[in-house]
Formats: C-alpha cells, structure tokens, sequence
C-alpha cells in the first residue's frame, strides 16, 4: 500500500493536489500528516528528500514532488488522467501550468480554507492571474463537456486547481457562469468535502499564514475549530 505523507489540510495546497486525486481516483493509501513547525513550515529534512512535503513512499521508492506523483501514479492507475488522448494532453499542460507558474496568486492568496476575507486590492498580477485561470477552467469545461476540466470524470488536472477553488471562494474571487459552475461541481466532489471538513477541524494555527491574511485584507468569517 502507498503511504502519502502530507502537512496541515488547512493550509498545504501541494498536499492536497494528490491526496484528493488518490481519494477520488479510488487508489489507497495510507496518510502520515506532519504538522508544520510554526516559522518552518517546509523544514521537513532528514525525512523528505527535497524537504517540503508532499512525498509518497511506495515501498522501497519514494516519489516526491505533487507532479512526480501524479505521473507516478498514472503508470499504475490509467484513472488518473483522462483516457482520451486529446483531452489527456490538454490536461497535462493544464496541470503543468498551474505546477509551475501563478505566482502572485500563491503569493497573494495563499490557501487557508477555513477562513473569508474581504480582499482590500489584487495587484495587476493577481488579476492577470485569476483571469488565465478563467480561461483555462472555460476552455477545459467547453471542450470537453464538464463538468470537470476534462471530462465527465475527476483526474489529474482537477487535482492540480483544487487549491485555486479553495483560494478562489476563501477571498471572494468573483468568476463567470461556466467557472462559478465548475467551482460547484469541486467543492461538491466527496474527496474535496472530506478534505474541508478535515481542515476545519484542526486546531492548529500557523502564525506565517495568519500574518498574511491582515496584508490582504479583513477576514469576516473564521468556520474553522477554535485555536489551542
């Protein structure tokens, strides 16, 4: 059995990306979570190979990385990525683009589940963005019927926006008919719903991600389990 070695639900987006795709790809696994050191969140040497987390140990292999896995795994599983060659490729790169680039919607909105904030200003950046985002998830849903980026079935790429969904609703991104739509059809998927309880259900607070919600804006809802 695969053992997946994740951190906080609340807050860890690349954790996430195969959690939630090993959920709703009916693989098992088993999860270690290892909670973040409050100032170090990505201090996990001496038992991560790069350090951060996520990693996945398949006996003696350990794969690191969230694409690394995800391609590891879909020489395994012919679920993880949709069975048509064009919408398969389309996907890749989809995933890829959101693997490597958005970098001041990471640095602007950084995941935190539990919480609503009411954004004081998007810079230039951030709305640039948000708006390729759009027109990604429209493409991805017009082409291939939805209601999922590829296709009728949950796969890699959804796995690889499922951070931005949460992002999107916890600041108030305002999207059109067909991404609003999308939106739904994640955070009604029962992988991503057993992901948001679990986060808001823990009690842990990381002082680095709180501090940056005062520099966005004004959190009006906190849902998640009282601090301790």
């Amino acid at each position: 059995m695969y053992t997946l070695h994740i951190t906080n639900k609340n807050y860890s987006s690349w954790s996430l990306r195969p959690w939630v795709l090993m959920r709703a790809c009916g693989i098992e696994f088993d999860e270690v979570l290892h909670r973040f050191t409050p100032g170090s969140p990505s201090d996990f040497r001496g038992i991560s190979p790069s350090g951060r987390v996520p990693w996945l140990e398949d006996g003696d292999t350990v794969v690191w990385d969230s694409l690394a896995i995800a391609e590891y795994l879909a020489e395994r599983h012919p679920q993880v990525w949709p069975a048509d060659d064009r919408a398969r490729a389309w996907a890749r790169c989809a995933a890829a683009e959101m693997h490597s680039g958005f970098a001041c919607l990471r640095n602007e909105h950084g995941m935190n589940i539990g919480v609503r904030v009411a954004v004081t200003n998007r810079s230039p950046g951030l709305l640039a963005d948000i708006a390729r985002i759009e027109r990604l998830w429209s493409e991805g849903v017009d082409r291939y019927g939805g209601p999922f980026l590829a296709g009728p079935e949950f796969s890699a790429v959804d796995a690889f926006f499922a951070p931005v969904v949460y992002r999107f609703r916890s600041y108030g991104v305002t999207v059109a008919d067909t991404s609003a739509d999308y939106m739904d059809a994640m955070l009604g998927h029962p992988a991503l719903r057993e992901w948001e309880l679990a986060a808001l259900d823990e009690d842990f607070r990381d002082p680095a991600h709180e501090a940056e919600l005062a520099q966005i804006g004004t959190v009006t809802d906190d849902l998640r389990v009282a601090a301790t």
